[in-house]
């Protein structure tokens, strides 16, 4: 993996979307230059625009990525990926035709964006499944020699196993840290020189996945693995890189604070952050205005009640706000005001708030909270007070979630389904951690670029 800005990209990702760009803007070109030459019968392969070839490559690009074409799934399927490119292309070609009609220097012709989107469909299609046993195949899994043998290493052992994975485990090392979990694994005691057994697996990497231990450290061996220029990781980082989630379960104090991250509050960046708030959900509220009319209205005809309700939630550095929805549930949801988990098919819900769910429509009104600074758009969902202090009390460092502003979407949403219990919650935390210590605007994009899927194909709404 590469990082880039503080995000893990895989290499097969990384490579594909330089494919995929070349490939747009050729396709681009090709669009323009096919119908020139229609209308003048000359055949210009000189003049480019490069304006009009950025905004068709970028635009169908982040399309691809609102999609999920760079996921997992789309990386193994060719059918998968060719029917995301087609959700993709439809929703490129609204998004170009919004930016002809705000910029319209930068516009193509109608004519010349159908040749161009049907060409970029035909070549990206062609690429993947030219590259496809190339992406998915032993070339970009790095090779890893895990020192340890017990359950951290059975647990290394699992995700390399998942499909997907961007590495694989050439061998297991016994460090007689405990119990042995790992059958392959080889002693230690009878590994001549480590570096050599290294070298001889063609290891490109290591990963100390000892059990907790004192002083157990093999401060000698890592110091010459170090010395002959395969790097080293610590299990909780390792973690951290592959899954892209802080891993509870082996998360001490020490590693929060002496790795890198945790930079929310630079100036600069929370700045820009604000600023972005402050257009988009004015932006939004005022678009989104007749949608969120029309949904009171029918929310007030379906059952009694106020179309809207005021939640009380807890936001940045535990401070509370009031958060405004639409109401999707019965009046009489929570009695007596005693909160409650929301769960899969529940009777609470109406059949208008079943489908104002599923679409996040309910959701719109946050923008209010977001244009008062109480909230982002991206960030960890805010949760209300009363199951804030349970699950502080459950879970281990769910207080620095607040470390940064809640969300209306984020890394754990669009990562995990909805979740509705302590469980889930956990889960959540480690994907909000990952947040909060990794947050780069560049992160803030990808999410909001990937919530598109989220609402295209909703997973567990509840």
């Amino acid at each position: 993996m590469i990082r880039v800005f503080k995000h893990y990209v895989p290499y097969a990702v990384l490579l594909l979307g330089a494919v995929d760009f070349v490939l747009l803007m050729l396709a681009a070109q090709a669009g323009w230059t096919l119908r020139l030459w229609q209308i003048e019968g000359d055949l210009d392969l000189h003049t480019t625009r490069w304006p009009n070839m950025l905004v068709f490559a970028v635009t169908m690009q982040s399309a691809m990525v609102a999609v999920g074409l760079y996921g997992v799934h789309a990386l193994q399927s060719v059918r998968f990926a060719v029917a995301r490119l087609l959700v993709a292309v439809s929703l490129g070609i609204l998004l170009l035709s919004l930016l002809f009609f705000l910029l319209p220097p930068v516009s193509s012709w109608r004519s010349s964006l159908l040749y161009a989107t049907v060409i970029a469909v035909g070549a990206l299609a062609g690429a993947r499944m030219l590259l496809r046993d190339l992406i998915g195949g032993e070339r970009f899994r790095r090779r890893v020699l895990v020192l340890g043998a017990g359950l951290r290493a059975k647990r290394i052992a699992a995700l390399a196993d998942r499909p997907g994975s961007g590495f694989a485990v050439v061998g297991y090392v016994g460090m007689n840290d405990g119990p042995v979990a790992v059958s392959a694994s080889v002693n230690r005691v009878d590994i001549a020189h480590l570096p050599d057994h290294l070298l001889a697996l063609a290891a490109s990497e290591v990963v100390l996945a000892l059990e907790e231990r004192r002083n157990a450290l093999p401060l000698a061996d890592l110091l010459r693995i170090k010395t002959t220029g395969v790097p080293v990781h610590d299990f909780s980082s390792f973690l951290e890189r592959e899954t892209g989630r802080v891993d509870l379960d082996s998360l001490n104090p020490s590693w929060l604070i002496f790795s890198d991250g945790f930079s929310a509050g630079r100036r600069l960046s929370s700045a820009g952050k604000r600023l972005f708030d402050l257009v988009v959900s004015f932006v939004l509220l005022v678009l989104a205005a007749p949608l969120i009319f029309v949904t009171a209205i029918a929310v007030r005809l379906e059952s009694p009640g106020p179309a809207f309700y005021r939640q009380r939630r807890v936001g940045l550095y535990g401070q509370t706000f009031d958060v405004v929805k639409i109401r999707s549930m019965r009046v009489d949801a929570e009695v007596g005001g005693k909160a409650v988990w929301a769960q899969r098919d529940d009777p609470r819900v109406t059949r208008i708030g079943r489908w104002i769910r599923k679409l996040r429509i309910d959701e719109l009104p946050q923008a209010w909270s977001v244009l008062r600074g109480e909230m982002s758009f991206v960030g960890p969902r805010p949760e209300r007070p009363q199951f804030v202090a349970d699950l502080e009390a459950r879970l281990p460092y769910y207080a620095e979630r607040h470390v940064v502003k809640p969300g209306i979407t984020g890394w754990a949403q669009i990562n995990y389904p909805y979740g509705a219990s302590v469980e889930d919650a956990r889960e959540k935390l480690e994907f909000d951690l990952y947040y909060a210590k990794n947050y780069t605007p560049f992160l803030d994009l990808l999410i909001l670029l990937q919530t598109a899927r989220v609402i295209l194909w909703p997973e567990g709404a509840r």
